[in-house]
């Protein structure tokens, strides 16, 4: 029998090796998943036995190191099961054993499903949560969104470190009067109030140069920005009745469906940046933006702001955009450092 012709059903093949490819990617993630929370329940399991025997019978911390090495006589070559892993199974289990599967999570929740949320992370995502952030509500955010946005565990400590529980919401910006609805409610989510660009150099002092910094490091840039932004250039040329005008960063985010311009400033925010970037957003939405697209959104980078400067120089203003700043260490204030707990600090409690 002649086989039939790939060319003559092209589409048809086309969508019948898309729904074969889902198919693979949907169960290697599942897969993944129920294997991760089968290792989370384990390590809650021995948390628990750990805490309780510790608790019955009044043994010292001697005794993990103990079990640790017994563990490694009975079963040799194990992996994962060291005295620092057993302490952290303890404190694992000991923070989370009442609140797993609670009606007060489910409600903050929005009703999702707490236990998928809390297995959709790794135990070292779950740890590191657990160290840097002792508010509940805090943790359950970066819970959330750790799990529901796929953050590898270097996204995740980007964002403990650029502080996004605190910073999110709180930019300076006229979305109120600018946008409506859910792009409004998304916009406010998306967008921070301060960024950190670890990985940027410090002595980077002109706006050129930290723009080009920023593009050979595109991926870590994206992947912190937040949810949903594509790259579409740098120097994004702007033509203008034969004039030639140029955005520093564009970007596409598809939860907003929207342009997005990032104007860069070395220093501090001044009322004049606003008209050259309400300039921008004028000619992207008609001569860039395509009709099923909302308006586009700009985004003023400095160095350091007055928000009170900021709120005057954009509240008269017709196009959403905002001022962010941004910092290039991840040094904390002391402030902030001395009401966190340190992992060390935590294992060697015990």
């Amino acid at each position: 029998m002649k086989a039939p012709s790939i060319q003559d059903n092209s589409n048809s093949y086309v969508q019948f090796l898309k729904a074969i490819k889902e198919n693979i990617v949907r169960s290697r993630y599942l897969a993944t998943r129920l294997a991760n929370k089968e290792q989370l329940l384990l390590y809650l399991r021995i948390g628990k036995m750990i805490s309780e025997k510790i608790s019955v019978e009044k043994w010292g911390t001697k005794m993990i190191d103990k079990i640790s090495t017994d563990l490694q006589l009975e079963l040799p070559g194990l992996k994962g099961f060291s005295t620092g892993n057993l302490k952290k199974m303890r404190i694992f289990y000991e923070a989370y054993s009442q609140d797993l599967i609670g009606s007060t999570v489910s409600n903050q929740l929005g009703g999702i499903d707490w236990e998928d949320i809390f297995y959709g992370i790794s135990f070292s995502h779950h740890f590191t949560i657990l160290t840097k952030v002792k508010d509940w509500e805090e943790r359950l955010f970066y819970i959330r969104s750790a799990s529901e946005n796929f953050w590898s565990l270097s996204v995740l400590e980007y964002h403990l470190e650029s502080q996004l529980y605190q910073n999110q919401g709180k930019l300076t910006n006229n979305f109120g009067q600018t946008l409506t609805g859910q792009v409004r409610s998304n916009a406010l989510k998306v967008f921070q109030d301060e960024y950190l660009f670890d990985y940027l150099r410090p002595e980077t002092f002109e706006e050129r140069a930290l723009e080009s910094e920023i593009i050979v490091k595109i991926r870590d840039f994206i992947m912190k920005m937040g949810k949903g932004f594509a790259f579409i250039g740098n120097q994004y040329r702007l033509v203008v009745d034969n004039d030639d005008f140029f955005i520093d960063l564009l970007f596409y985010n598809r939860h907003l469906q929207c342009l997005v311009a990032f104007d860069l400033k070395r220093n501090k925010f001044q009322p004049k940046d606003v008209g050259q970037l309400n300039f921008y957003l004028n000619v992207l939405d008609e001569k860039i933006r395509l009709p099923h697209e909302n308006p586009a959104i700009g985004i003023i980078l400095c160095k350091e702001k007055n928000d009170a400067v900021v709120e005057f120089s954009i509240k008269s203003m017709d196009k959403a955009m905002g001022v962010a700043t941004y910092r290039t260490t991840k040094l904390l204030p002391e402030e902030i450092k001395m009401v966190l707990p340190d992992a060390n600090d935590l294992i060697n409690l015990l």
